[in-house]
């Protein structure tokens, strides 16, 4: 644990030990968020550093209509979860009858 001060224009200097064991160990832009009374400081990944890191998950031989509709799949996918995570047991359950029934259909 650290004790830092805060400046009059609410600056703080984070101790080197924890920058470099963060990943702030040079000049870069970082997140802040507050959870609960706690401060959560983290490290804003420079988008080109990723550069090449996707390479693994790219769909080779396949159309681009297909790629599409595979994503435009995975985004409803993502967006029915995140849905159904906000209902009460007894409307995810309504809901999930309701998308039985409609897949019966098809």
């Amino acid at each position: 644990m650290y004790t830092v001060s805060i400046t009059s224009q609410g600056q703080i200097s984070i101790p080197a030990k924890l920058r470099k064991e963060l990943g702030f160990d040079k000049k870069g832009k970082a997140i802040i968020r507050k959870e609960g009374s706690n401060l959560i400081i983290e490290p804003v990944v420079d988008f080109m550093s990723l550069k090449g890191s996707l390479h693994k998950y790219a769909k080779k031989g396949m159309s681009i209509d297909k790629i599409i509709e595979l994503e435009e799949k995975a985004w409803e996918q993502g967006a029915l979860e995140r849905y159904l995570k906000s209902l009460t047991p007894q409307q995810k359950r309504t809901v999930e009858k309701y998308i039985r029934n409609l897949k019966k259909q098809e």
